[in-house]
């Protein structure tokens, strides 16, 4: 466990984003891409990493605060665009060597399975809008 989730469950202070485990491995990619680049030298990929990284996190909390299954698939559609941003990113970073091949494997590991698990959350609630909800993905 990460040293944000920690604090965060010592908090004893849950949202409903803290039950996903998409929300927990978004979490710790953002720290890991905290740490990913240098902080000298190719700035403007660095904030574009950090950028994403946000986002993905940032999108996640956001839809899990939403009632209607289309506006949470719309939302976790976004943090998943944010995550595959990221994978390029990684890529660009490892082309240029700033990054280590184990790094990159590792970041690139756990944007998989961010990806993944996105892509299963938005397609449940798209088919759960579809059967029951006037609204539409």
């Amino acid at each position: 466990m990460d040293r944000n989730a920690a604090v965060i469950e010592a908090a004893g202070v849950m949202i409903d984003a803290d039950r996903l485990d998409v929300y927990r491995v978004a979490r710790d990619f953002d720290a890991f891409a905290s740490r990913a680049l240098p902080r000298r030298g190719q700035a403007h990929l660095r904030d574009q990493l950090l950028r994403a990284s946000s986002s993905i996190v940032l999108n996640i909390a956001e839809g899990c605060g939403r009632y209607s299954r289309p506006e949470k698939a719309h939302f976790y559609l976004i943090a998943r665009g944010s995550a595959m941003e990221c994978v390029g990113a990684l890529d660009v970073a490892l082309g240029r060597g700033l990054v280590t091949a184990a790094a990159h494997r590792h970041g690139r590991g756990m944007l998989i399975r961010v990806v993944q698990m996105l892509t299963k959350l938005a397609l449940r609630h798209c088919n759960d809008a579809r059967r029951g909800e006037r609204d539409r993905c």
